[in-house]
């Protein structure tokens, strides 16, 4: 959800047209859950995602879910961890693996960073919002004191999808 916020945001601040919705699980915390941003320079006349250009999948369930919702030729980024990918399901799409949840563990020590890398990962990819912006947007959207471990956590995403090669 934070990470979907902080894009959102982000894309404001480059002058883009934006649209956030989420969905929750049933569960109060750990469930499944959802985030989709509809990013446009035009007016924005659907508010939900019906081809996706990319999607970030944390958990098998995610990417069992969504990654047929993903454009021909567009991006789907896992947590290579958390997600395990069938070659068949992949034709289409480029996929990226990223070892996000083992990057926050192990070397930033903070597990909850795995989405900013993710996100980094995305915006490295893709281009769709600047690095200054996406960088005021954690500055607004984080607490003063995690500040510092998210932007590091970006860095760290735009690094990892530098050195990856997409698989099909």
């Amino acid at each position: 959800m934070l990470a979907g916020a902080v894009l959102g945001k982000a894309t404001v601040f480059d002058g883009k047209k934006v649209v956030q919705t989420r969905s929750y699980g049933a569960e109060a915390r750990g469930g499944a859950a959802r985030s989709e941003v509809v990013i446009s320079v035009e007016q924005i006349d659907y508010p939900l995602v019906i081809k996706a250009d990319a999607l970030i999948a944390m958990s098998q369930q995610a990417f069992d879910r969504y990654f047929s919702r993903v454009k021909e030729n567009g991006i789907v980024i896992i947590d290579e961890v958390l997600v395990k990918s069938d070659p068949a399901q992949c034709k289409g799409f480029k996929l990226v693996k990223i070892p996000a949840t083992k990057i926050a563990s192990q070397e930033l020590k903070r597990p909850i960073v795995a989405n900013m890398i993710m996100l980094g990962a995305l915006v490295a990819l893709t281009g769709i919002v600047t690095e200054d912006s996406l960088i005021k947007s954690v500055r607004e959207s984080v607490p003063k004191e995690a500040e510092k471990i998210n932007i590091e956590a970006l860095r760290r995403g735009r690094e990892l999808a530098g050195g990856v090669r997409g698989q099909r």
